[in-house]
């Protein structure tokens, strides 16, 4: 099971295992990976915009952003309780 970073509860730290865009913007795989979404970084929803939850307030190592959920549902993330293959621990 892959978990994105649009589906994981705020405050919950998990690191980037890889930036995944859809099919029509594969341009943002390289503007994700620029700003700092790349593999092995730390990275935590802090908060999201209310009503709705779009956009979300992320930190991405020292650095934080607002990132739509259609974006932050490009970064596939492991937590701490999951294993390297996905399942959880």
């Amino acid at each position: 099971m892959t978990l994105t970073l649009d589906q994981l509860p705020d405050h919950q730290a998990c690191t980037v295992t890889q930036v995944a865009p859809p099919a029509d913007a594969p341009e943002w795989h390289a503007w994700l990976e620029e700003i700092g979404f790349l593999p092995g970084e730390q990275v935590m929803v802090m908060t999201r915009a209310l009503p709705g939850g779009d956009p979300l307030v992320v930190r991405v190592g020292s650095s934080t952003f607002a990132l739509r959920r259609v974006e932050a549902a490009c970064v596939q993330v492991a937590t701490e309780h999951m294993a390297a293959d996905g399942s959880a621990t």
